[in-house]
């Protein structure tokens, strides 16, 4: 993996959980490029931990292009590079930023076929156990900088209105469409993984690297499940955000999503 654009975890729980903190500060902007780090024996005794541990996850971030480890002056933070290429999809206006999405980055088509549907897709799309899927796994680069890992199931009845080249060339969201596909709805959940060898080597990051887990069912207009979408992102290029506002009144205030705020010209999802 070249330095810069991938995740490279040390070796070691301690120092991976040191590792992770002090990213999370660079990235997160707690930290700003030019600040310059605590040495190794105050960093230690901070995290409770040896200065050899530390020195596994400074070594890591500096790998990372994260600090600069300088003779004599200690550790300095660097401009993130692509880990500030920060894409930011908005939870309450998910589907209006899948336009922007395939406009602002590129896609990589690694798998193409037909077959039958895994059973969680079946189920979630209410299908014949006998009706094939279009199955295709994608990869997104913002800069050249893979963000994302995407795994789509479409009813073949719908994938067979477009090519694999159109594909790998035209936001999903677009084929459905000029299908004929009228969309209406969709749900999905958000959780967490862990990066397998496969997938971490798509999305340049280490095995076992933390990931945020996407997972979304699309139907049309007649209720009708028409895609079922895996989607793997690297939490430091890609984030999901929701705005809320207090609404009700005295005792019935309570949290509502914004769902009317526009996207702003940083967001884009899968």
């Amino acid at each position: 993996m070249d330095g810069g654009s991938g995740t490279h975890l040390p070796e070691g729980g301690k120092a991976r959980r040191v590792y992770l903190q002090l990213r999370d500060m660079i990235v997160q902007d707690a930290m700003r490029p030019g600040d310059l780090l605590p040495g190794e024996q105050k960093l230690a005794a901070r995290f409770g931990v040896s200065r050899v541990t530390i020195r596994r996850a400074l070594e890591a971030l500096a790998e990372d292009g994260l600090i600069d480890k300088r003779a004599g002056a200690g550790s300095v933070v660097c401009a993130p590079g692509a880990a500030g290429s920060v894409l930011t999809g908005n939870l309450a206006s998910l589907m209006p930023q899948l336009v922007e999405m395939g406009q602002r980055t590129e896609a990589r088509l690694l798998a193409f076929s037909y077959g039958e549907a895994p059973g969680a897709v079946l189920q979630a799309l209410a299908l014949e156990p006998s009706e094939q899927v279009q199955t295709a796994t994608r990869v997104r680069l913002l800069g050249g900088v893979p963000f994302s890992h995407l795994t789509t199931h479409v009813p073949a009845r719908i994938a067979t209105n477009y090519s694999e080249a159109d594909l790998a060339t035209t936001p999903l969201f677009r084929l459905l469409e000029r299908s004929g596909v009228r969309i209406a709805s969709a749900h999905q959940s958000v959780t967490a993984t862990l990066a397998t060898p496969e997938v971490a080597d798509a999305l340049d990051v280490a095995v076992g690297s933390a990931l945020t887990a996407l997972t979304r069912v699309v139907r049309d207009v007649d209720g009708q499940g028409i895609e079922y979408l895996s989607a793997l992102y690297r939490p430091d290029l890609y984030r999901l955000d929701m705005t809320l506002c207090r609404v009700g009144a005295e005792d019935n205030r309570h949290w509502e999503p914004v769902l009317s705020e526009p996207p702003s010209p940083s967001e884009g999802v899968a």
